[in-house]
């Protein structure tokens, strides 16, 4: 994944880099001595003995390239392989650069915008097969690595939008726990009592991945479900966007940009809106940058197709040319395991990929529970090859939108010609 950075789009995908899972292993040959024993079946290539793995990842600090190693270490200690954890600079740069060379690293992050051209091209090792209590991983998170009906990598990590608020500015406008938006009705309310002198009621980061996320309440999205066709031009986006525009225009919603905000975060947290939209990586956003202002967050409200979000998250890719794919495999299986994955989470916050930590996620972060709500209902970012840059087209087009320039119909139209463009190169 990307570094961490306070930019509408690295914002949304740092997180999911910044969430990795892990886990208690199995199948590893016990040892009286605690020092890890005999090598298990884990270890490099046929050879039988003992591997030496380098994992690549796209770390959000020095929390999680901590985590990272240590838990890397404890499965070296139990294995008695080695491990080497490398922090890329540039994820991107970097992994083309290692699969070009036909030395990439044994394991590594992999985005969903990202998999599908590296499942097309050969370069990851397909173990979905292999992957322990593969069922219990949110099924939307195994969609996003899902190629041609093989479930390729497991997920490390997931999240949806929630609806964040300040809660102070929420209270003096003489609303409370009652008056959270349950559908877009209620929203529009709430941001029009909220908008005041110098603060809109809400702001989110004006890029695809909110609108995305409205569009999926909407009843509609960019693509089908199995991301064949372009469903973008459709009367369900058309209604979202056209609300979007109206409250906008009405002055009660924005985009965090139109009122001198990198990203919804920072609108929210330096008071020039009392709601955004955002991921679960706005709590360490808030409490670094923005630790006096007091917030919650909620579910996003339903819109006329019912409640919706984008799911964010990552995988651990396992290369195509790794000579040490068997302890790869056990390496993950370690990493995605439950304790580990509440490890993780107590370390550096990312939110489990699995179904069954829900419970213990919600009752030892609270304050992340909307996070994780409607996880199984989410959908997964676009995977087509060449559609970044159609949606990265569609963030223009939104900025003409809220400028007046552009209209919703144009918007729409834009995307639907230059997504059947790059679906038509499949």
């Amino acid at each position: 994944m990307r570094q961490f950075a306070r930019t509408p789009l690295a914002v949304a995908t740092a997180v999911a880099a910044a969430t990795l899972l892990a886990a208690c292993g199995s199948g590893f040959d016990d040892s009286d001595d605690g020092g890890g024993g005999e090598p298990s079946e884990a270890s490099g290539g046929d050879t039988g003995e003992p591997a030496s793995l380098t994992v690549m990842i796209g770390s959000s600090g020095e929390a999680e390239t901590v985590a990272v190693q240590e838990a890397t270490t404890r499965w070296a200690e139990e294995t008695g392989n080695e491990v080497e954890v490398i922090p890329a600079q540039d994820l991107v740069q970097q992994l083309q650069q290692g699969l070009a060379g036909g030395n990439p690293p044994d394991l590594f992050y992999v985005s969903p915008d990202r998999f599908r051209m590296l499942a097309e091209g050969g370069s990851l090792y397909p173990y979905g097969d292999q992957i322990e209590d593969a069922d219990d991983i949110y099924q939307s998170l195994r969609d996003a690595f899902t190629y041609e009906g093989e479930l390729y990598c497991a997920p490390k990590d997931g999240g949806v939008h929630a609806l964040v608020i300040d809660t102070a500015a929420w209270t003096a406008a003489g609303l409370t726990e009652a008056d959270y938006p349950q559908d877009w009705d209620q929203l529009a309310t709430a941001a029009q009592a909220l908008t005041a002198d110098g603060r809109v009621g809400l702001a989110f980061t004006g890029d695809y991945n909110p609108v995305g996320t409205f569009m999926l309440a909407g009843g509609g999205f960019f693509v089908n479900d199995d991301q064949t066709e372009v469903t973008a031009d459709t009367p369900e986006n058309l209604a979202t966007l056209q609300y979007l525009q109206q409250n906008m225009d009405a002055g009660s919603f924005a985009f965090a940009p139109n009122i001198d905000a990198a990203w919804g975060g920072e609108a929210l947290g330096s008071g020039k809106s009392a709601m955004t939209i955002e991921g679960a990586w706005i709590v360490g956003a808030l409490q670094n940058d923005f630790p006096d202002r007091q917030w919650t967050a909620v579910p996003m409200p339903a819109g006329p197709g019912g409640q919706g979000s984008t799911a964010f998250t990552n995988c651990w890719g396992i290369a195509q040319d790794s000579e040490n794919q068997a302890a790869a495999v056990d390496l993950v299986n370690f990493l995605i395991a439950p304790e580990e994955q509440q490890a993780f989470a107590e370390a550096f916050g990312p939110i489990p990929s699995r179904a069954s930590l829900a419970d213990w996620n919600a009752e030892t972060f609270p304050e992340k529970a909307a996070f994780a709500e409607g996880m199984d209902s989410a959908r997964s970012q676009v995977a087509v090859p060449g559609f970044e840059s159609v949606l990265a087209d569609f963030n223009t087009q939104l900025e003409g939108m809220a400028a007046g320039t552009v209209t919703p119909e144009q918007a729409l139209q834009a995307l639907q010609t230059n997504g059947e463009a790059v679906l038509a190169q499949e």
